[in-house]
């Protein structure tokens, strides 16, 4: 009865919904105003975005902001139509912030009397050290540590020349709140937030000041715990001139699973443009070829015939991490494709980890099949001149030119019915991880025996295949979505779904383990940790166990292997890509034990065995009996929740301990251990029945065993309900459940009551828990109002606030994976 239920309402939610026509197939449409729109989806290097509402509004971005620059244009007859990206106004360094170029400023960590930020101000007291200031190690551009809750910092600079009428801007990053003036003059406050190589104008009177000799900057920053850092500069806008002026119309754009779909008019044609990432979790070979689409179908809309070409441009910063550094560019044909190619000249493999970094090794590739290309490198006003005057000129040797450009010309002919099409985009990273002091190149090409030529011509070969793959699973996940959870959660799904596996890159262990690592994006880039792994997880739980294992295998293999000796698991293996060993500042030992437990339980719950927890028993005996001794009322320490700080006798996090214990007796009664699982099973329900008289406070749960008057999502026990535990009292959840929907604010339900932010991940846990569709969707349309309406324009961010629409911090992460934890609640 209860499936027919979700069956007859799933029909009657896909009856409201809106299907379309795209390039010949059906799709269910998304109503959901992206805060982001993925369009280039390969892994955490090779990722390109769309900010805008108009795919023409912005240069495309990599996920932590810094433009990817890729336009496209169409030509209609002699009319020119710019429907993707900008062109981008190129820019020179004026005042170097820490990534460009060394500086030095004067610090304090003391509240300074008077006005510290004026040019006159008597700073003789101050220590001299070098930028950027901030957390050591976790903050790559960091040179001098700061440890404090304050600092304020003053910069003198100086100007060759008057900058009065020019068009300037401060580049700054920082963590948390900043405050930043120029010649005494406020131009940054951005309250509390944490962001980097921000880009902000200046006003006329404040470009008025900066005056030929010496000019003051002058920041201030407070650390609320957690990550520390502040940095700025200044650059300045070059003259250019613009030659694609004239944009389409965007008439739509539309988000599923695999796809973005854009329409538009261009004259007297319309243009339908998907980008398309096959990412199909069940061939792990497909999964990670390093290869998308972006197809396009033109035709005209007055029933005439016109000519018509496609220009498609790209810059060589697809393949380097900061936009100055030197490239080597060059094109070649192959069979019946034609490459464009470009990567960095030093070409350091592996040679950078952290957070906010991009590849600088490998090499990056524009493709086309060759009837009827002309391709072209070199100066980006030349290649688009000749592509408005028609000029077929190729010119693909190779040059070194930070300032080249790569340019795909693609000639229709004479257009009337709908002619199709594609290009491909790709990266080849050569080696991709560096695992316990040995390189692994990526999945794709684990033995070395494959070649980037060979996919790219494997990957046209299966185009059309491909292409109608991607239509069904589309149309299938928003159906099957819309049936658990409404259509609101199924758009949300629909748009975390590449984002959440492209956060990760796939690798064969040494010893044959599959290895899936998660980058932790913009929270502090570590590779595989435990607990974005644990949030991440349904969505592969869900559609391959083999990737949950995926996210487990590098800690076992670090525990069993000692290089990680203590009783519980390490929080990471290290910064990506570099998988050496943990290297975030402090262990979380309730969290990762209850975490590495709960997901081992849920591997053997979706596979049906526990042959996998088999493997580890050791191991998993070890973290248990930890939690069994030290899980109840934890210790002051870190959980998962780490931006909130330290704070002992967590009473979420006992939930997870005590959900850690019952996952082990769960597993050995699965693997026959009667005893174990009686003896182990009896302690999770001892301790749940503790926790109970421990947290009660009323018609609610604490936040701390301690505190009366407090509380927090307890997000944790939505594993009892999945698995079946029966570990606590049913109406325990049902009773946070009625407290919560007393606490939520237009966006969503706060993590607890010390903040209004919350996690976006959790709030779908903590709706789990609802024994109704009703009850749940009110869980989910404060944050689904919450994407719609934020103007923070970035990947899903997944700590936001709830009394407004602002990113807190967090971008374009793993996490987002765990929205599909309702579809393990069957």
């Amino acid at each position: 009865m209860k499936k027919l239920l979700f069956f007859c309402l799933g029909i009657s939610i896909l009856l409201s919904c809106k299907t379309e026509k795209v390039h010949d197939y059906e799709i269910v449409k998304s109503d959901l105003r992206a805060p982001a729109y993925p369009l280039i989806t390969i892994d955490p290097y090779t990722s390109g975005w769309s900010f805008t509402d108009n795919l023409y509004d912005g240069n495309v971005k990599h996920w932590t902001g810094s433009d990817f620059p890729l336009i496209g244009v169409v030509k209609v007859d002699n009319k020119v139509y710019r429907f993707m990206g900008i062109e981008e106004t190129p820019m020179q360094t004026v005042v170097p912030n820490s990534e460009q170029g060394g500086w030095t400023g004067k610090y304090i960590t003391t509240k300074p009397v008077g006005n510290w930020f004026n040019k006159d101000f008597n700073d003789a007291g101050w220590k001299e050290a070098p930028a950027a200031f901030g957390s050591i190690p976790q903050e790559i551009t960091a040179k001098t540590e700061w440890n404090t809750e304050y600092i304020w910092v003053r910069r003198v600079i100086n100007l060759d020349e008057d900058l009065s009428g020019k068009k300037v801007y401060i580049e700054y990053s920082h963590d948390d709140d900043a405050i930043i003036y120029i010649n005494g003059i406020e131009v940054v406050n951005t309250g509390n937030a944490a962001k980097k190589n921000i880009l902000a104008p200046l006003s006329e009177e404040v470009v008025a000041t900066l005056k030929k000799g010496e000019n003051i900057i002058a920041g201030y920053c407070h650390d609320r715990g957690g990550l520390a850092l502040l940095d700025f500069g200044l650059v300045m806008e070059k003259d250019h001139k613009r030659l694609f002026e004239t944009t389409a119309v965007q008439k739509s754009v539309d988000v599923q699973a695999t796809q973005t779909h854009y329409t538009f008019a261009c004259g007297e044609v319309d243009l339908k443009l998907t980008f398309t990432a096959p990412l199909f979790m069940e061939g792990l070979a497909l999964l990670s070829r390093p290869v998308n689409y972006i197809s396009y179908n033109v035709s005209s809309n007055d029933g005439k015939a016109h000519d018509v070409s496609l220009y498609f441009e790209a810059s060589p910063v697809w393949a380097l991490d900061k936009p100055l550094q030197q490239s080597v560019s060059e094109g070649f044909e192959d069979g019946d494709l034609m490459f464009l190619k470009t990567g960095s000249l030093d070409q350091k493999i592996l040679g950078k980890s952290g957070d906010n970094v991009r590849i600088d090794w490998g090499h990056f590739y524009l493709v086309a099949e060759k009837k009827n290309t002309i391709s072209g490198i070199g100066d980006a006003e030349e290649l688009r001149a000749n592509f408005i005057e028609g000029v077929k000129k190729e010119s693909t040797d190779k040059r070194e030119n930070t300032g080249d450009k790569l340019a795909l010309t693609r000639s229709l002919g004479s257009v009337n019915n709908a002619v199709a099409g594609k290009i491909m985009i790709g990266y080849d990273d050569i080696y991709s991880i560096q695992y316990f002091g040995e390189n692994l190149r990526p999945y794709w090409n684990k033995g070395g025996d494959q070649t980037i030529t060979g996919v790219f011509h494997k990957a046209n070969q299966e185009y059309d295949k491909l292409m109608e793959k991607a239509y069904l699973f589309d149309k299938e996940l928003i159906t099957k979505t819309a049936q658990a959870g409404g259509k609101e959660y199924a758009e949300l799904c629909a748009l975390a779904y590449r984002q959440a596996i492209t956060a990760h890159k796939l690798v064969e262990a040494p010893n044959g383990d599959l290895l899936f690592l998660s980058k932790e994006n913009f929270s502090n880039g570590s590779i595989g940790t435990v607990d974005v792994t644990y949030p991440s997880a349904p969505l592969f739980l869900y559609y391959n166990p083999e990737l949950a294992k995926g996210l487990l295998n590098h800690i076992f293999y670090y525990s069993e292997s000692n290089k990680w000796v203590k009783p519980f698991p390490a929080h990471d293996v290290g910064t990506y890509p570099l998988a050496n060993g943990q290297t975030y500042g402090g262990d979380m030992p309730v969290e990762e034990a209850g975490n590495m437990l709960v997901l081992t339980a849920a591997v053997a719950h979706i596979e049906g065995n526990a042959q996998y927890a088999e493997k580890h028993w050791d191991v998993l005996t070890t973290w248990t009996d930890y939690l069994a001794e030290n899980g109840l009322d934890p210790e002051n320490q870190l959980c998962t929740d780490d931006f909130a700080g330290h704070f002992a006798h967590n009473v979420n996090l006992s939930i997870k301990a005590i959900m850690g214990v019952a996952s082990y007796g769960y597993l050995a009664d699965k693997l026959g251990k009667k005893d174990v699982a009686e003896k182990y099973t009896s302690k999770a329900k001892e301790m749940a029945k503790e926790w109970v008289k421990m947290a009660d406070d009323g018609d609610h749960y604490r936040l701390t065993f301690d505190k009366p008057g407090t509380w927090s999502q307890k997000y944790n026990l939505v594993w009892d309900k999945i698995l079946g535990m029966g570990i606590f009292p049913a109406e325990v959840a049902q009773k946070e459940i009625a407290y919560y929907l007393r606490k939520q604010n237009k966006y969503g339900l706060p993590l607890d009551n010390r903040e209004t932010y919350t996690k976006t991940d959790w709030i779908i846990w903590t709706a789990t828990l609802t024994q109704d569709q009703e009850t749940f969707q009110k869980f989910i349309s404060p944050l689904y109002l919450f994407m719609n309406e934020t103007p923070d324009r970035v990947p899903m961010s997944d700590w936001v606030f709830t009394d407004r629409p602002n990113q807190r911090g967090f971008q374009a992460r793993s996490v987002v994976g765990g929205y599909y934890i309702k579809m393990l609640d069957r």
